[in-house]
């Protein structure tokens, strides 16, 4: 399972039509929420599938119909300089493993596991914090509104 995550993440990074990689970003989502769901974080792997790849992923695509952004770039992917940003990439991720390696936070014990049910957490999202909720569903709302007006005026323009 973590091969085809990191094939489709890679996949995402590097083919040429958007449409594709929308699609390869999609296998990675559902990867990581698969992943999730083995570890028995069942509330994260079902909002990954619910959020990401029934919203997040959908909307991308939808996005790249829309504003016609299928079609396959005439120049290349890679930069001339792609070694360049491989030694950067390579030099950050030595120093994060570096710092997280030699932290404190890696050297202290474990805390006590805290046993939260999906049950319970859909309460306290149902109860305690509906507010927040329904101001983020307005938020997402907004921005599908916002995105289809702008591509509908670049489609009048053209």
């Amino acid at each position: 399972m973590a091969v085809l995550t990191i094939a489709a993440a890679v996949a995402a990074m590097t083919l040429r039509n958007l449409v594709h990689c929308a699609l390869a970003l999609t296998v990675a989502f559902a990867g990581l929420a698969a992943a999730y769901l083995q570890l028995d974080a069942q509330f994260v792997g079902f909002a990954q599938i619910f959020v990401y790849i029934g919203a997040v992923a959908i909307l991308l695509v939808f996005a790249i119909l829309l504003t016609r952004g299928g079609e396959v770039p005439g120049q290349s992917v890679f930069s001339s300089s792609w070694v360049w940003g491989g030694l950067a990439a390579l030099a950050v991720f030595a120093t994060l493993a570096w710092a997280i390696q030699n932290s404190f936070a890696s050297q202290r014990e474990p805390a006590e596991t805290v046993q939260a049910s999906v049950k319970q957490i859909g309460d306290a999202l149902m109860t305690q914090y509906v507010l927040p909720l329904e101001v983020i569903g307005l938020l997402l709302t907004a921005a599908m509104i916002g995105a289809v007006i702008i591509a509908m005026k670049e489609e009048g323009k053209e």
